[in-house]
């Protein structure tokens, strides 16, 4: 990549999940220093204000107007910079001309999406484009799906070390968590049952595991899926839905499938919500269970779809208080075993803050970073990745050393 002004730009530095971006990267770099960054918006007002916000070492920081719907307004910024960090959702309304700029111009991306059917659009329309200009365009870097997809990483790196193999049968389980998802997220989802709803297509995209997968992937073995209370022997506890299991199961078939199967092609992969063992624990799992289904119901239907979105639900733009952020946390147990039962290992994933707000603008900030400072073109040649695929090794140290997470062996 040529000489470019930036090596990041953040686009949607306005919102509130953009700002926790912004402040992460001025206490990790400052203004000014060796890493050069500007914010992005479309309303040079509106950064004005947050760069005052942001506090007197922000000051010097470079501003820059774009819109997500000005395509001219999107080359013309992509191509000052090495990496564009989004955090402009729903990205089925607001992110596709981003990443055909991108795609074009050989800049990197990352964004916080977990809307299967728009990246799969983006992958059908501009894997090519990426590939060709060296771009690495790199979907899913919050709490959907880093943790699910570099915790398999994880796993699977220690399985080659210690076994000489994969393990073909993996299992993540949500131990505990503090924090909600963010307003962006149930947006994006509402977003997704209304196309589906719209489009038939799209509902086929959601039904299959390998939708994220490259064309010649797009079929394999009969993936597991807990869509109701159920005991895992596994773990000794009852289990309930985890709703974002829909997303990072995606993610991490996909993983397997750029890395050459590197998981095996007999790969199953399910995630879910640990709920406790004995009767109460079944009782919550059923409880939980129930409340989903109703929220599903709920959000297929237009009028409680409707109530939902003005009532119920965080509105994008909002969040909760830095007491609260940093009061949050997360907990998730990943087991692997082969299907016979006779090698088997399992690791922890923590998260220091609320899987919504604070972990998830930490995640995407040092994967900016890991994008600008630590990946060459041989390291990852363009295309559409996964955060395990594109920056693996890289991307762990960081998470672990500067965004409150830590990937554990359990012995």
């Amino acid at each position: 990549m040529s000489e470019r002004e930036f090596d990041i730009v953040l686009m949607g530095a306005t919102g509130f999940t953009g700002r926790l971006v912004a402040e992460h990267l001025v206490r990790r770099h400052g203004v000014g220093g060796q890493l050069k960054w500007a914010l992005a918006g479309r309303s040079r007002e509106k950064l004005e204000k947050i760069r005052i916000e942001l506090g007197e070492m922000a000051a010097g920081l470079p501003l820059i107007v774009a819109d997500s719907h000005d395509r001219a307004s999107l080359d013309a910024m992509v191509q000052r910079t090495r990496v564009v960090c989004t955090t402009v959702g729903p990205y089925a309304l607001h992110g596709s001309d981003l990443v055909a700029a991108c795609a074009a111009n050989g800049t990197d991306y990352c964004d916080l999406s977990g809307e299967v059917p728009w990246m799969r659009r983006m992958l059908d329309a501009h894997a090519d484009a990426a590939a060709k200009s060296g771009a690495r365009i790199v979907h899913c870097c919050g709490f959907d799906s880093i943790p699910s997809d570099m915790g398999v990483w994880f796993l699977q790196k220690q399985a080659q070390e210690q076994f000489g193999k994969p393990l073909a049968r993996v299992r993540m389980r949500v131990k505990a968590a503090k924090g909600g998802l963010s307003g962006g997220t149930y947006a994006s989802m509402l977003n997704i049952v209304e196309e589906a709803r719209r489009d038939k297509s799209v509902a086929r995209v959601l039904k299959n595991p390998y939708a994220l997968c490259p064309p010649d992937s797009r079929e394999g073995e009969r993936q597991p899926y807990v869509s109701k209370s159920s005991y895992d022997p596994a773990f000794e506890v009852w289990t309930a839905p985890f709703v974002m299991a829909a997303i990072n199961t995606r993610v991490v078939l996909k993983s397997n499938a750029l890395s050459d199967h590197g998981y095996g092609k007999d790969f199953r992969y399910d995630e879910a919500v640990m709920t406790g063992r004995g009767f109460s624990g079944r009782m919550k799992a059923t409880t939980v269970s129930l409340g989903m289904g109703a929220f599903a119901v709920g959000a297929a239907l237009g009028p409680t779809r409707a109530l939902l979105k003005k009532l119920v639900l965080p509105k994008p733009g909002e969040g909760p208080s830095a007491e609260a952020r940093e009061a949050g946390f997360f907990k998730i147990a990943i087991d692997g075993r082969n299907e016979a039962g006779e090698e088997s290992m399992r690791v922890s994933v923590s998260g220091d803050r609320d899987p919504g707000y604070g972990s998830t603008s930490k995640m995407l900030g040092e994967t900016a970073l890991a994008l600008a400072l630590d990946l060459s073109a041989d390291d990852c040649p363009g295309g559409i990745w996964t955060p395990s695929t594109a920056l693996g090794g890289k991307l762990l140290e960081r998470l672990e050393r500067h965004a409150g997470l830590e990937f554990k062996l359990i012995e």
